[in-house]
């Protein structure tokens, strides 16, 4: 699936996780008092015994799975500090809204056998992932920590890929916006743009595609989550946007 010209799907994708993440990246949480390390939470002592967080449509999700892809995905949008820092709920609600419409968008294309990740793009999401996190060793490190390995990695990236995919699919052309609502925005606008129009056209409708995306983008998104069967279990989950 061709990326949409003014900006790519990976990239307004983001516009997508920024609906539900209303942070930068991890945010440190306060230290707990010696003997408060439990597993209500957020980012308990990794030998607590784990437990599921939500179940997608027969699918469960466990605290470690959600707290590791919320990792995943803060890393790809730069946050090279969710390597290490805690995470605090309203980050691990972020990330639970949007692993469940990711898992919801790949599960109805696996029914179709549509929109596969080639082995190559994953590779490619692979090596520009541990390049971020600082290289080989850093990346066995961040997987040794997490209990998982590179296959597990390997599936978040897969999956992260092709719900971008199947997003953009729906939405893409409908993002677009023509010359004229272009002009339009910038007659409007004149006094924030001194420049003469032909200087700021193209960033003008890289903004105006984004906002519609991510309008289009959080419609799609709640359809898709309408029929789906999703249970929150944590606590905190269940305090969760739908």
């Amino acid at each position: 699936m061709e990326a949409p010209r003014q900006a790519g799907a990976g990239t307004l994708w983001l516009v997508v996780w920024l609906l539900f993440v209303p942070v930068a990246g991890a945010r440190a949480a306060p230290p707990p008092a010696p003997d408060a390390r439990t597993a209500s939470a957020p980012e308990a002592d990794s030998r607590v015994i784990d437990r599921v967080v939500a179940i997608i449509e027969g699918q469960v999700l466990t605290l470690s799975e959600l707290r590791f892809e919320a990792r995943v995905a803060l890393v790809q949008r730069g946050g090279v500090q969710a390597l290490e820092a805690p995470l605090d709920e309203d980050t691990l609600r972020g990330a639970l809204e949007l692993i469940i419409n990711q898992r919801l968008q790949v599960l109805n294309a696996d029914r179709l056998q549509a929109f596969p990740a080639e082995p190559a793009e994953v590779q490619a999401r692979l090596a520009a992932f541990q390049a971020r996190v600082g290289g080989e060793a850093a990346l066995h490190r961040f997987l040794t920590r997490h209990d998982m390995d590179q296959n597990a990695l390997e599936g978040v990236l897969a999956r992260g890929l092709r719900a971008e995919r199947i997003l953009d699919s729906r939405i893409r052309l409908r993002a677009q916006v023509g010359e004229t609502e272009v002009r339009r925005y910038f007659e409007q606008h004149a006094a924030e743009y001194p420049s003469d129009y032909e200087a700021v056209r193209a960033a003008i409708r890289e903004k105006l595609v984004r906002e519609r995306y991510g309008v289009l983008a959080a419609e799609e998104l709640t359809q898709v989550r309408a029929s789906a069967q999703v249970r929150r279990v944590a606590p905190f989950a269940r305090e969760a946007r739908r």
